[in-house]
């Protein structure tokens, strides 16, 4: 690991490590060839996270969470990254979002989800909105008192079927200085409220087991009490999500960019041709050198952030270069893992080839390469005008 930790946090990784070490590694590969993970597995696994304190530990410990700060959970993030998304999401955090449930809501949402008796969906992508948050056209007018909410959203991903699903809609249109804005507002969406139907997506060959739902909202009457947050404040809501989760998809990958390069390291040392390892070969002893080298930066980077996310101080930029350096750090050890193994990289016995599908959704989610690109862009041109 390249990042410096206290005595404190080592005992928490090693906490982690013993965890996914009993509960999720030995599941791998059952999960990737069926496409399930089993219910009463995934059950278990979460049981086991709530009894270690690692469930809901991203929340306040006066909402009956963890109370971890964000270095802590940044050493949680990169151990959970470096298996699956379809085990390890059975014991991740439920979204800090549910902080800003007031009154009745916390009693219906927040604590059922920190106590884990509940599950939530973040239903912001749409099939024309995906980028493009401007472009969404699920929306919500009023009637009344209450809200009628029409719309679609996709790849909104779960381990799970959910109880409900925190829902972004436009209603309205705002004027600023740059013109005409959706106004964007979250809304709180019980399965099984009228017109509100979610069933299972595609499937996708990175993280198989770990599901992708479709939301279709039919003339949905919801109460001013499934507001979440204030009306028109959704994107405020939602960017605080983004930007973590970028920090967050960031450290997973230098977990798993760690485990691979591992793997990568010590076939490179055992493997035999031409009467040497072939680790001493340039071809394979530079792809070593250079994934070393680009873990390194990728840990840093993302050790930056979280400090300036604990000052208050990190910016849309800052997620952003994170986000996709680390996803396309990854992708290049992993890419380089199969070629050092030649054919068996790609063989279904080993490990590398699943890795190697699994890193590759991480140039995608959670904003694509080049949306994190155009994000750093503005932040270099505005302040000059551009």
């Amino acid at each position: 690991m390249n990042i410096l930790v206290s005595h404190e946090n080592e005992l928490l990784l090693n906490t982690v490590r013993a965890f996914m070490d009993a509960e999720m590694y030995p599941h791998e590969q059952m999960v990737d060839k069926t496409g399930e993970v089993p219910e009463d597995l995934g059950r278990q696994i979460a049981a086991r996270a709530q009894e270690l304190g690692l469930y809901a530990c991203n929340l306040p410990e006066e909402v009956g969470g963890g109370g971890l700060g964000l270095s802590a959970m940044h050493l949680i993030e990169r151990e959970y990254g470096k298996t699956s998304h379809a085990l390890h999401s059975w014991a991740a955090r439920p979204t800090e979002l549910l902080l800003a449930c007031e009154g009745d809501q916390r009693e219906q949402y927040l604590l059922p989800a920190v106590r884990g008796e509940k599950r939530e969906l973040f239903g912001l992508t749409e099939p024309e909105a995906g980028s493009d948050v401007m472009g969404m056209k699920t929306n919500a007018r009023r009637d009344g008192d209450d809200w009628i909410l029409n719309g679609t959203k996709h790849f909104i991903s779960g381990p799970c079927m959910p109880d409900f699903a925190i829902v972004f809609a436009a209603t309205g249109v705002d004027e600023g200085p740059r013109g005409s804005r959706k106004r964007v507002t979250a809304f709180l969406v019980d399965i099984g409220t009228p017109g509100f139907e979610c069933r299972e997506g595609n499937r996708c060959v990175s993280y198989r087991g770990y599901r992708n739902y479709q939301l279709t909202f039919d003339d949905v009457r919801l109460g001013p009490g499934q507001v979440l947050g204030q009306e028109g404040h959704g994107l405020e809501l939602a960017g605080q999500w983004l930007g973590m989760g970028r920090i967050w998809v960031g450290a997973c990958c230098c977990g798993k960019a760690e485990r691979i390069l591992g793997l990568a390291t010590d076939w490179a040392a055992s493997r035999r041709q031409f009467g040497q390892p072939i680790g001493r070969f340039q071809a394979t002893g530079f792809r070593l050198a250079d994934g070393a080298m680009g873990l390194r930066a990728a840990d840093l980077m993302v050790a930056d952030a979280v400090a300036r996310a604990e000052r208050g101080a990190m910016e849309d930029a800052d997620a952003a270069m994170v986000k996709v350096y680390c996803s396309e750090m990854l992708n290049r050890i992993a890419d380089d893992t199969v070629q050092i193994y030649g054919g068996m990289g790609l063989m279904e016995e080993l490990p590398i080839e699943r890795l190697w599908r699994d890193s590759r959704l991480e140039r995608i989610w959670d904003g694509t390469s080049e949306i994190q690109r155009h994000i750093i862009t503005r932040s270099i041109l505005r302040p000059l005008g551009a």
